[in-house]
């Protein structure tokens, strides 16, 4: 299949800037794969289509506040930093800008001077290592407070609460974006979740920046995927085999937890416990082993994330449902809105 297969025109009006207040009310294209009807609802709405022993998949990743701005020591030359992989300790991965002035052995003052670094390191990729240094014991309470959110490259307003970039179910830090099909969730709608019989499972994949990359190659099987780590905890995995056994549906929620579940699944023949790095691409002629029903936002043209959502219902009908999607003025992206595929 060739890439532009999967292009459709987009306004950019139709991008989201900000996200929607309060989180559940962002609107919500409902799919029925077997009769295709498309129904408009909004998110508040989610509950009335999930069934007594469904188990509602959510991924509990932490997007670190990673963008830092700041200055080379000795010069004062402005620098951006985006952290996107811890290799040990303090030490990081940097995506750096402009890449000129971080060369090895360079220093830079975030901060005021709460944090600190070197480059220590220029790699094949272009990217360095830089080792930090701040007072206390860990760093990630110093990100806190002079670390930004590494907000997608459509998004141009800045984001006056860090919190609207976090599911409000996340703990687990490392992501360098937001598993965003989450953010729509409130702690109202997970109780009512809850009091309808619907098990909720939590899995763990931490989203790298690689998600942002486009895909080059004109044959998409020639796409190479960026790899990310996950881990499905074994209680997530033995309620997900129970309500198999069931006959009751596995709801992902976000293409993060679908290529988690199919991950596991795929090269262990079930789903039991697992910790590891995933590189799975799914693309239309993909046999989906677990996902029964998904929970996604509106992705960009030509990504391999609208590949995925092809490849689960229909190319051309999910086409057809982005066109109604932009005449019905759904938001996109991110702080956009969702489309529930059933």
């Amino acid at each position: 299949m060739k890439k532009a297969d999967f292009y459709y025109d987009l306004p950019k009006e139709r991008i989201a800037q900000t996200p929607i207040e309060p989180r559940d009310r962002s609107r919500m294209m409902v799919i029925n794969r077997k009769t295709d009807e498309i129904y408009d609802k909004h998110f508040y709405d989610f509950v009335d289509y999930l069934n007594e022993g469904d188990c509602l998949i959510l991924n509990d990743t932490k997007v670190l506040p990673a963008r830092l701005y700041g200055v080379k020591e000795g010069t004062g030359a402005h620098v951006e930093f985006l952290m996107i992989n811890q290799k040990e300790n303090d030490v990081w991965e940097v995506i750096t800008g402009p890449g000129r002035r971080a060369k090895k052995g360079s220093s830079f003052i975030f901060g005021d001077g709460l944090l600190k670094s070197e480059v220590t390191d220029v790699l094949d990729n272009g990217n360095r290592l830089a080792k930090f240094y701040y007072e206390g014991n860990n760093i990630f309470s110093v990100l806190e407070k002079v670390g930004e959110m590494p907000l997608p490259h459509y998004i141009t307003e800045k984001l006056e609460d860090k919190d609207r970039y976090q599911t409000v179910y996340a703990k687990q830090l490392g992501s360098a974006a937001a598993p965003t099909a989450g953010l729509h969730f409130t702690d109202e709608i997970l109780k009512k979740i809850k009091d309808k019989g619907v098990k909720i499972g939590y899995v763990t994949l931490h989203v790298g920046i690689g998600t942002f990359r486009p895909v080059k190659t004109e044959n998409i099987e020639e796409h190479i995927m960026h790899s990310e780590h996950y881990y499905m905890p074994k209680e997530t995995a033995l309620l997900i085999n129970e309500t198999k056994q069931k006959g009751k549906r596995v709801i992902c929620v976000g293409t993060t937890s679908c290529r988690t579940v199919e991950s596991v699944a795929s090269f262990k023949g079930g789903i039991c416990e697992a910790d590891g790095w995933t590189d799975i691409f799914i693309y239309p002629g993909y046999e989906f082993k677990c996902m029964d029903c998904l929970l996604t936002n509106f992705h960009l043209p030509e990504s391999t994330l609208i590949m995925l959502v092809s490849a689960f219902y229909d190319r051309e009908k999910v086409l057809n449902a982005y066109k109604h999607a932009v005449e019905a003025e759904y938001r996109f992206f991110s702080f956009g809105d969702c489309m529930l595929l059933l």
